[in-house]
């Protein structure tokens, strides 16, 4: 097989995985929990519509054998820190079978583990362990396309064209005179053209296949049956093991426009959602989405899916990754018979302004509502620059893109921290389920000045570098000061390099610091939990002016400066401030909670 754009072989070590030295179970100390047991919860009082779901990078949260990449045992060692956080549930981003060309993105198995993050049986630990701390789990399934390491695509490349095996991904025949061109003209997400051209075994030219990320991620046709068969026995898979959902990764890309037409990006178009929402009218965003986004065709996979979860106990959920724009037309992706949930970009892409965050929180609590659906919320994961740095950008950056050292308007770190405490003091208010990124509760930023030859996004590679990518929010962990690796693992080593200042990050040095990040997040988490706020109903308040968020969801009032004055202090008991008080007062860039 010939790739015009050659795979790039995966760099890190597979080595056998220690039993954790000691058992978690016996050293949590934590607040009482709610009863997350298989049964099923009264409808409207599912556990996902109102839980706090912290995401897992497992490459990058904690390594148990020194190689430098996270794994499994090594989730299973530190989740004890995250029942005493305070989240309900985790998300555990792909760990499946795979050449780490994308991170694990692009999946060869996906029933089975990559040795480099361990076994089955260390899946098994991990899964009893958080259940055991009353954490649910969460797995990534990755549905638009596998690795060209996987046996189907290679079945496929060693069948004939026109047949069977060759169905189950997007090969098509090119233009041209001899079919030199590609079948259409997309771009893929990565950058570079979306389709790769195949030699015949006599070493003829023939077909091209269809990625819409890199080269070794070719698309599956979800228009096959047989496709559609396949993935339900892989979800049948880990459901009989006693996962809790699935998130669903590119979720809005599934099926393609018939015919696979032509598609030029506007100007102002983002890789993922493909248009700007904020100045179009709906009509115009419909036009305006690439023919490989958002197709109607998508909602009966998630029909059947549905259905599937609904023959298991304990309230199984499926969340979307869909990129879709307006939150009207996201919204449909949630009806009754679909996705229980799906994350919230619009709000994620929001500015730092109060009239913008208002107006999105109100269209998403209106449009998830309308459909008997909660609303999601999230401001940081592992596609995105931390909002500890975004929210501080004086610059555009594209989603995806990045920043590093060549990047204009690049952050000033102590507003982005303060803007990132504010924000997701307001973020976990809001009614519905939220999100938390890993090191987002260590207040951690960007890391901008990673070396150009430590980058791995294959974003940085298909754009010869003019894009950063998603490096820099992947960094791995610190967890104590002044251990190798910042207590990542117990070498040195680190699949990306950790900056060398990230000890004063580190969560051993925060726990007992009542004014860190950490103890913010778990004084939020707390009282979210108390005050019932994730089941709240929001309301606005009146006598603030255009530059504050204020409202009451519960028996709590929240008020958020976004303006340069101070903001009087609403009487009553201070619950959580994401920042110093000022002149009895809040200040800019701060959010408070009173009861």
């Amino acid at each position: 097989m010939h790739l015009d754009d050659p795979l790039r072989a995966a760099s890190a070590p597979r080595t056998a995985r220690p039993t954790p030295e000691e058992n978690p179970l016996t050293t949590l100390q934590n607040a009482p929990r709610p009863d997350l047991s298989p049964a099923a919860s009264a409808p409207g009082d599912e556990w996902w519509r109102h839980a706090v779901i912290y995401q897992v990078y497992p490459r990058s949260f904690a390594d148990s054998d020194g190689d430098g990449v996270g794994d499994l045992p090594g989730i299973t060692h530190r989740l004890p820190a995250l029942a005493s956080l305070g989240v309900d549930a985790v998300w555990l981003s792909p760990f499946f079978t795979s050449p780490q060309r994308d991170a694990g993105y692009d999946v060869a198995d996906y029933c089975d583990v990559d040795p480099v993050f361990g076994t089955l049986d260390d899946f098994d630990t991990m899964l009893a362990t958080a259940h055991g701390l009353g954490i649910k789990v969460v797995v990534d399934v990755v549905p638009n396309h596998t690795s060209s390491d996987h046996v189907w695509f290679a079945e496929a490349l060693a069948a004939p064209e026109g047949s069977e095996a060759r169905g189950r991904y997007m090969f098509r025949e090119g233009r041209g005179e001899h079919g030199e061109l590609p079948p259409n003209n997309w771009e893929s997400i990565f950058g570079g053209p979306a389709w790769t051209r195949v030699t015949r075994p006599d070493g003829t030219p023939g077909q091209w296949y269809l990625h819409l990320f890199d080269s070794s991620q070719p698309d599956l046709d979800w228009e096959n049956p047989w496709v559609r068969e396949q993935f339900l026995d892989v979800l049948r898979f880990w459901l009989d093991r006693g996962v809790d959902g699935f998130r669903i990764d590119v979720a809005h890309g599934m099926i393609k426009a018939p015919g696979l037409p032509d598609f030029t990006p506007p100007a102002d178009a983002s890789s993922m959602g493909g248009v700007d929402a904020a100045t179009m009218t709906e009509a115009e965003i419909v036009a305006a989405t690439p023919p490989f986004w958002a197709q109607e065709g998508g909602h009966e996979i998630f029909r059947s899916w549905h259905a599937l979860l609904a023959q298991y106990d304990g309230d199984r959920a499926l969340c979307g990754e869909a990129w879709v724009e307006p939150i009207t037309r996201l919204a449909n992706y949630v009806r009754p018979d679909e996705l229980h949930q799906t994350f919230n970009f619009s709000y994620l892409s929001t500015a730092w302004s109060a009239p913008d965050l208002r107006g999105v929180i109100d269209a998403s609590i209106g449009a998830f509502a309308s459909v008997g659906a909660p609303s999601t919320w999230v401001l940081s994961n592992h596609d995105v620059i931390r909002h500890a740095s975004r929210l501080a950008l004086t610059a555009d950056s594209p989603q995806g893109a990045g920043i590093g050292p060549r990047s204009p308007g690049l952050p000033d770190e102590e507003l982005g921290l303060r803007r990132a405490r504010a924000a997701t003091a307001v973020m976990l208010a809001l009614p519905g389920s939220a999100y938390v990124y890993q090191g987002e509760e260590l207040g951690l930023p960007e890391a901008i000045h990673l070396p150009d030859d430590a980058r791995q996004d294959p974003t940085w590679f298909r754009t010869d570098g003019e894009r950063y990518g998603r490096d820099g929010c992947r960094v791995p962990l610190p967890w104590e000061a002044g251990a190798p690796s910042f207590g990542f693992g117990p070498s040195d080593a680190s699949w990306l390099p950790q900056p060398a200042d990230w000890d004063r990050f580190a969560r051993d040095r925060q726990a007992d610091d009542p004014s860190s990040t950490l103890s913010l997040y778990r004084a939020l988490l707390a009282a979210r939990r108390a005050h019932s706020l994730g089941t709240g109903t929001l309301t606005w308040l009146d006598g603030y002016g255009d530059d504050v968020l204020a409202f009451r969801t519960g028996d709590v009032t929240v008020v958020a400066n976004l303006g340069d004055g101070v903001v009087p202090l609403p009487a009553g008991e201070l619950l959580a401030a994401s920042g110093p008080l000022a002149d009895g007062g809040v200040p800019t860039d701060t959010t408070v909670w009173i009861a």
